[in-house]
């Protein structure tokens, strides 16, 4: 008991040393400021999430193939509470020595060595929940954007056919469209008015959304445009195709059913049937050879 006032400080150490951590890298809009100021010029605004500045705990860890992972993954997931890539990084940190921290006072109160494994593995655990977490949201925001990417694409196809041009039914489609897909568009078409290429901006548009059957479709659109094909028959094909996509992967997804709950029923039913119907059965005998001593 007397390393408990230990175990106590090491715990508040942490906990201050995380948040101080995550206060160093939340701030990234002053960051940019400042160092506009420093060189005299303003940043595009196309870039606006990529310079972030290497402020708080990125001065510690600042490999830019992880940055540049990390802040794939974020845009993926759709930049979800506005995080940064220094802001993750700092959240996973905090986790981790969270977790630590209550794994050292486990130990110093005395409690068995495997709690303490076990609160090892859970600091592990605990930072790369977040990254976890970043890719459960993006594979359901992709599985959004295919879900939804027919029906857009029948929109397009019928507002093109009725004399609109292509980047007119790209506006309307963004401003009368809900969910993830129109959200996307909307900032396409947001990156173009600035000045951004149209090949740069659908490719960010797919790297942000992950889907490929929308990366296939902005291709295709690339090419329509580069070799004269009129794009309603270009549209109308392509939500063909991806509503028999669509069907495809529902069938498949069916298929995989039956697999699926094979190891749910060895594992969680059919022990509970196997007791309920030999347990009885084990009673008695149990009781009849007891009898015979």
């Amino acid at each position: 008991m007397t390393l408990l006032p230990i175990g106590l400080t090491l715990f508040g150490i942490g906990i201050a040393t995380a948040v101080g951590l995550l206060l160093l890298g939340s701030d990234p809009v002053r960051a940019r400021a400042l160092t506009n100021l420093e060189r005299g010029t303003s940043e595009p605004l196309s870039s606006s999430r990529r310079a972030q500045g290497n402020l708080g705990f990125s001065r510690l860890i600042d490999s830019p193939a992880r940055r540049s992972r990390l802040e794939g993954a974020i845009a993926k997931a759709g930049y979800p509470g506005g995080w940064t890539v220094d802001q993750l990084l700092s959240i996973k940190v905090l986790i981790a020595v969270f977790v630590l921290v209550l794994t050292a006072l486990l130990w110093l109160t005395g409690n068995p060595a495997p709690l303490v494994l076990l609160g090892l593995v859970l600091t592990v655990g605990g930072y790369f929940l977040p990254d976890l977490l970043l890719y459960n949201t993006a594979l359901k925001r992709r599985e959004a954007v295919d879900l939804e990417l027919a029906d857009t694409l029948d929109q397009m196809s019928i507002a093109v056919q009725a004399g609109l041009g292509f980047d007119a039914a790209l506006i309307r489609i963004a401003r009368n469209g809900r969910g993830v897909l129109a959200k996307e568009l909307v900032r396409t078409l947001q990156d173009i008015q600035v000045g951004q290429s149209r090949r740069a901006a659908y490719d960010d548009l797919a790297m942000r959304t992950g889907s490929t059957p929308l990366r296939r479709f902005l291709r295709t659109v690339i090419q329509a445009e580069a070799y004269g094909i009129p794009l309603a028959d270009v549209l109308t094909a392509q939500a063909g195709e991806m509503r028999i996509a669509r069907r495809q992967n529902a069938e498949k997804k069916a298929m995989e059913i039956p697999v699926k709950v094979v190891f749910p029923l060895i594992l969680c039913i059919l022990p509970v049937i196997f007791l309920m119907i030999l347990g009885p059965a084990a009673i008695s005998a149990y009781q009849v050879f007891s009898g015979l001593r």
